[in-house]
Order: structure tokens, then sequence, then C-alpha cells
């Protein structure tokens, strides 16, 4: 996969570049460039980010940092069995609990709801930060849903966080969770307001909380470019004007009437022999053999 002539590697996390140090100069800086381009389209062309991201796992496999871009990637993508495996890897080499929401969303990505709730009560959960345990729910909330517990997806996302008017990373995206999950069960007030109250808080543009919110109101949106196209199609097209003949003059009409005259005398001149018969071109050429249709195969 061709990599951009400004990307260096250099604009990998600190973190990750200590872990590439275990490598050779040379291959450390080679998958440090696919790292970045992974984190570069993994949200705007996650085929790609996929792509660069296989070229850094056949570099290096076994840096935790790689076998978690793979895991992301994959996920991106929908791979979900793909990125779980990539995340457990990653999980058994540092041994920290961080990938555990989003292990538990692989399993629901792969239909197995259950799983991903059970993931939600076990003690890897209380390792988790603050950031990490929102995460967790508002997976458990989706299972819920999965396995036709709509009700219990309210209760589930209905949390401290939830209440908290002070505005954090995960904030946007859990308020959007809970309006969606109160307009499943028709509480459809209650999910205008969330939506609001999501829409308020989303400053990165994370979520679709404005269109909800105008999907709510009856507010249908229209595409500028689908308005002129249409002002095109029904803009009177101009009418051509027939082109003007020009009149002859006297002396081209004379010549005219000589030429018609002269025409009539050879045709009456004509008419006094009589016509050779005339046979068709078969008739004409089977007689002697010189020449016939071609039959069918004789390209052969």
């Amino acid at each position: 996969m061709p990599i951009p002539e400004d990307v260096t590697g250099e604009e990998i996390d600190k973190g990750v570049r200590q872990e590439l140090m275990s490598l050779p100069k040379t291959l450390a800086e080679d998958v440090a460039k696919n790292l970045v381009m992974v984190a570069k389209l993994l949200d705007d062309d996650p085929e790609r980010a996929y792509q660069y991201s296989r070229v850094a796992l056949r570099l290096a496999s076994r840096v935790a940092a790689v076998r978690e871009a793979a895991g992301f990637a994959s996920y991106g993508v929908g791979k979900y069995a793909e990125a779980l495996a990539e995340f457990r890897a990653a999980r058994r080499m540092t041994g920290n609990s961080d990938l555990w929401p989003v292990m538990a969303d692989c399993e629901r990505g792969m239909g197995r709801p259950e799983r991903a709730l059970a993931m939600a009560g076990e003690p890897e959960v209380q390792k988790l930060d603050r950031a990490g345990q929102v995460e967790m729910r508002m997976v458990a909330a989706g299972a819920r849903r999965d396995m036709g517990q709509a009700d219990a997806a309210v209760v589930t996302l209905q949390s401290p966080e939830l209440a908290s008017h002070a505005i954090q990373p995960w904030t946007a995206r859990l308020r959007y969770a809970y309006a969606d999950a109160l307009l499943a069960v028709g509480r459809e007030e209650e999910a205008r307001e969330w939506f609001a109250k999501a829409l308020e808080a989303d400053q990165g543009g994370t979520t679709d909380a404005s269109d909800r919110l105008a999907e709510l109101d009856g507010v249908e949106f229209v595409d500028a470019l689908d308005l002129e196209q249409e002002a095109d199609d029904e803009a009177p097209r101009p009418v051509e004007e027939p082109t003007a003949v020009e009149p002859m003059d006297a002396t081209e009409e004379a010549e005219d009437a000589v030429e018609e005259e002269a025409g009539d005398e050879a045709e009456g001149e004509g008419a006094e022999e009589p016509a050779e018969e005339v046979r068709p071109v078969a008739e004409a050429t089977s007689e002697d053999g010189q020449a016939g249709p071609e039959k069918a195969g004789d390209d052969s």
C-alpha cells in the first residue's frame, strides 16, 4: 500500500512509538507509517484503513498496538470475529481491560447479544475508567434491545453520567443512545428532549442528533443539487428559427425551365424503344454456374 510522502511515522502516539522500539529501526518506521494511515482513514475510508492495518499486522504481529489497530480496522468494516480475535490478542499482551467494551460489542455484531450482556457483569468492568464504564453501559443497552428488551434498555442507560450537566467526551453519545431507546418504546416527546440535549453536547459532530430532531419535527431536507437539476429540466429551451430560403432570380428560373423541357424530350424518345428483359441476379448467375448465393458454413 502506498504511503503519502508527508507521512513520516512520527505522528503516532508516544506510547505506541515506545512499543515499536523493540523492532529494527527501518521496520519500526514502516510499521509506524502504516499505523498513521490506519488512524487517518478509519472514520472516512474504513476499507483502506483495513488494508493498511493488514500490512502493519504482517510486519509486526507481536506488537500489542498493531493488534489493537488491526482490531479497530476490522471492527470498522464489520469483520467482528476478526476484530474480536485481534482485541483478545492485544489484551493478552498488555493485560489491561480497556478493550472490554468493544470486545462485548463485537459479540453483539456476531449476533450473540447474550454474551455481550454477560460480559457487562464481569469483574473486568470494575477495572475500567469512567469512560469505559459508560461505553460498557451503552453496549449492554444495545444488547438488551437486540434481545427485544426495549424497556430494559432504557433503564440500563439511566445513570449519574446521564443525569450530569457536565459535558464529557462520551456525553453526546450517551444522551443520543438514551433518546434512541426512548423512541423505541414510544416515548417520543422525551426522545425529542434528549436528542436536543445530545445535539447540545455534540461539539464534534459525532452523532446525527440534528437529523433525528428534524425528522421528529417533520422537517424534510432537500438537496440543493437536486433543486438545481430540476430547475434546469424545467427551463424553457430556445426555439430554433427556420432557415430562410432565398428566392431565385429570373435567370435561375429560366435555366430551370430549359432543363425541365430537355428532360421531358429525352423521356419521350426513350419510351419508343422496347425495354430489355431483366432477369433476377440469382437466375442469371445460376445458369452458367459463375455466381450464386453463399451457403451457410462456406466460411469454414
